[in-house]
């Protein structure tokens, strides 16, 4: 019987809890009896506690009242992790449980209480797309992969955000029990066993537009309102009057990303969103957003998202 400590804090997010908990508690019915897992919660503030959704939390144990030996601990997220400072001694306690722990990680925004306990320097991990950047710059020694659904790094097993806790934890059945077991389970909870393609599906692929009446500002604007034409260097520095070399540079500087990176994210975009919200067809699709052929998207689409197009549409398509 393995154990699977969860910790709890005040604003935690509910799902990163009850998700991940109830995959191992669902992997108890396909596994012989002894051979599955218990689940008990662990917190250091006083109880009960209250989620970020007002839910009210109890938890089986203290921190205060020592570890019980735990096969695989995990720190889910919250909301407010990205900004918070945590207590030096649930820092410590963290370190010294992760220690413990044969295998030990996050869900979503718990990577942040993991960075500043130390445990992410020089490994691979993932949270929230929305996040990760945020982690990458408290964190510059973490690799952290922003696209990931959820990553296995020695020890250490993170997951991007609040449903993606489900993935990791049928990935972690899954090594203990094998795969037949791991899709028993997903069936169990109407979910899938693993994901087709990674976070940026979720993701905005745009960010926010440079200053307003910039000169790559009217450019970004121009892009999106002319996506079928081509949208080359020279055309655009000519639309602000600027040599195709100083354009670059200037793009770059103010947008982050180089103007070619630009077009086809607003491409991408402009894709998802008539996939999403129609019935065209995908070669007018195509043909609008400026890729030319139905077979350009899709690679286009494979390489970037990692799905089709049509699985895409199949994935997010809106009621009509």
């Amino acid at each position: 019987m393995k154990r699977i400590a969860m910790l709890l804090f005040p604003g935690v997010q509910a799902l990163d809890v009850s998700g991940p908990l109830d995959v191992f508690a669902e992997a108890n019915a396909f596994v012989p009896a002894g051979k599955g897992y218990q689940v008990i919660t662990l917190a250091s503030a006083s109880m009960p506690l209250r989620a970020s959704n007002g839910q009210r939390l109890v938890a089986d144990y203290g921190l205060d009242h020592g570890l019980p030996a735990a096969d695989i601990l995990l720190i889910p997220g919250g909301p407010g992790l990205p900004e918070q400072t945590p207590a030096a001694e649930l820092l410590d306690w963290l370190r010294a449980a992760c220690a413990q722990a044969p295998r030990y990680g996050s869900i979503c925004t718990g990577a942040f209480l993991l960075g500043h306990a130390g445990l992410l320097d020089g490994r691979q991990v993932t949270t929230h797309w929305s996040d990760a950047r945020r982690l990458a710059e408290l964190f510059p020694l973490a690799r952290v992969e922003p696209d990931r659904i959820h990553v296995r790094d020695g020890a250490l097993v993170t997951s991007a955000g609040v449903t993606a806790g489900i993935d990791l934890a049928l990935a972690l059945v899954a090594e203990d029990h094998g795969a037949a077991v791991a899709l028993a389970v997903a069936k169990r909870l109407l979910v899938v066993t693993q994901r087709q393609g990674g976070q940026s599906q979720f993701s905005p692929f745009l960010q926010a537009p440079a200053q307003e009446g910039s000169p790559v500002a009217r450019i970004q604007r121009y892009v999106q309102e002319h996506l079928d034409q081509p949208l080359g260097v020279p055309r655009l520095a000519a639309e602000v009057a600027m040599s195709p070399r100083s354009f670059a540079r200037v793009f770059v500087r103010e947008a982050g990303i180089t103007p070619g990176e630009f077009v086809q994210r607003a491409r991408i975009d402009a894709a998802r969103g008539l996939l999403e919200g129609s019935d065209q067809a995908l070669k007018t699709i195509a043909w609008r957003c400026g890729f030319g052929s139905p077979a350009r998207m899709r690679l286009v689409f494979t390489q970037r998202l990692g799905v089709t197009p049509t699985q895409y549409r199949e994935q997010f398509r809106r009621g009509t």
